[in-house]
């Protein structure tokens, strides 16, 4: 079975020299393009600008360019060195608000920084936490998986929503190996198209029977009995169970609840402690340009005003059930 390019983080951001290269996710998967990212200003402008997706990526992108500023301070030989890493980390928290898990993890390695109290060179510790960051993150990764494949049972129809990272993969790779028949419904993910990119794209490697729709279709679909589970990832899930997710996602959860259709979340390492309520999560308003335009082709009049945000928050009620890598915590009824 081919392994799709999005299972695993280091296919397609990995240190090169003193660089870090991006594969662009905003050319797949028609083609593969390089971005070489030379210091942390150029990775913030990678992440802004969507070349990287998916909170848990996106944060150990970050962290990448956290250990750029460290070795440029580095061989520099700048006495401001804390100065600087402080500038670079506040820049790299600031390219996406609403995730949590980009600035949970920079704060953690400036925290390992100043343990580290200069036994060891500060790029140093960036990378050996990096690693470790990593490595956890693919085993979060398949033990959510492997705890949402219990939810499903052979039949099913899968719809999904942008790209849930590989977590979906791990799940769906592992029901074909039991010998389940799972077919998949990605809706495309307007203005970036990442479930059309990336998720159908990937699902497709697997083997899994996939198909794409327009993101307006997902209800006509639930009521023709087309879908009869939902999964969708979270870039953030407040303590109260509120879900903050690629825009779109609660509408198909109203949807979902209307038709009796259980969703499920992919929430890996869980809830975000430091969030009670799903108010407490700041919404990410990006350019409203980018749905005026397709690939940079005005699809409106001049005198068109957009609006672009990029999440919405699903509140617990219509959540049947999260997913992390400890097990699954189903909606009390």
């Amino acid at each position: 079975m081919k392994k799709p390019l999005l299972m695993d983080l280091e296919d397609n951001v990995f240190l090169e020299g003193d660089a870090l290269v991006v594969i662009d996710r905003r050319r797949l998967p028609g083609e593969i393009v390089r971005l070489r990212c030379p210091d942390h200003e150029a990775v913030a402008r990678a992440i802004e600008e969507m070349a990287v997706q998916g909170a848990g990526d996106i944060a150990i992108t970050a962290g990448y360019g956290l250990y750029l500023a460290a070795r440029k301070a580095e061989r520099e030989g700048t006495a401001r060195r804390d100065e600087a890493l402080r500038g670079a980390a506040a820049r790299l928290i600031a390219t996406r608000p609403t995730g949590y898990h980009l600035a949970a993890l920079v704060n953690k390695l400036m925290g390992r920084i100043g343990e580290a109290d200069g036994s060891a060179p500060a790029s140093e510790v960036i990378l050996a936490s990096l690693r470790r960051a990593l490595d956890a993150q693919r085993r979060i990764s398949e033990d959510t998986g492997r705890h949402a494949e219990t939810l499903l049972a052979s039949g099913d129809r899968i719809l999904t929503h942008c790209f849930a990272g590989p977590a979906l993969l791990y799940m769906l790779r592992l029901a074909r190996e039991k010998g389940k028949d799972i077919r998949v419904v990605c809706t495309e993910t307007r203005p970036y198209l990442q479930g059309a990119r990336l998720t159908a794209w990937s699902v497709s490697e697997l083997g899994v029977d996939t198909t794409l729709i327009t993101d307006n279709m997902a209800a006509h679909c639930m009521s023709r009995g087309m879908v009869s589970k939902v999964f969708a990832a979270a870039d953030r899930v407040a303590m109260d169970g509120t879900v903050a997710n690629k825009v779109g996602t609660l509408q198909l959860a109203i949807c979902a609840d209307y038709f009796r259709i259980p969703v499920y979340i992919l929430a890996y390492g869980g809830p975000d402690a430091k969030t009670p309520r799903g108010e407490d999560i700041p919404i990410e308003e990006r350019d409203p340009r980018e749905v005026l335009e397709f690939r940079g082709t005005p699809i409106s009049g001049p005198g068109v005003k957009g609006f672009y945000p990029a999440f919405d928050l699903t509140p617990a009620r219509l959540v049947t059930g999260i997913v992390t890598a400890k097990g699954v915590r189903l909606r009390e009824t």
